[in-house]
């Protein structure tokens, strides 16, 4: 029995929740931006499907907003250290303008790993076991008595 990936590996390589192996994304890069996020419909190492249902994906919006907010109060704590944040001096508005800066620069990695964490809150590890075809049985047909 092989042993179970970690979680927040998997999460930062954007594989599949299902069995941590298998890309969830088409392409390793965001660029370019029109086809980050491009899946494909099943994992390909365990068949687990990538869109549970249609519009699935229009939960991540409030995973991305999550994300942004925590970028945001990292921002905020950095800036603070560094520079101090003052209204007398105007800090206050540098600040701002960083922080709007960064987070539309991130957007893209934002909103691929608001999939990757919608998805894994979703589908938990090995809840997707691969349908294996089996053999279908042959009927033989009982001589008829007239």
């Amino acid at each position: 029995m092989s042993q179970k990936p970690a979680l927040l590996p998997s999460v930062l390589q954007s594989k599949c929740p299902n069995c941590r192996k298998g890309k969830m994304f088409r392409q390793s890069s965001i660029f370019p931006l029109g086809k980050m996020l491009e899946m494909p419909d099943r994992c390909a190492h365990c068949g687990q499907k990538m869109e549970i249902e249609p519009g699935f994906y229009y939960g991540t919006g409030y995973v991305s907003y999550g994300l942004s907010i925590a970028l945001t109060v990292f921002n905020l704590i950095w800036f603070a250290l560094f520079f101090g944040i003052r209204f007398s001096d105007n800090s206050i508005f540098w600040f701002m303008g960083v922080n709007v800066a960064i987070v539309l620069l991130m957007q893209p990695v934002l909103m691929r790993y608001a999939r990757v964490i919608y998805l894994y809150i979703f589908v938990k590890y090995g809840s997707y076991e691969h349908e294996v075809p089996t053999e279908t049985p042959q009927v033989t047909q009982e001589p008829q008595v007239v």
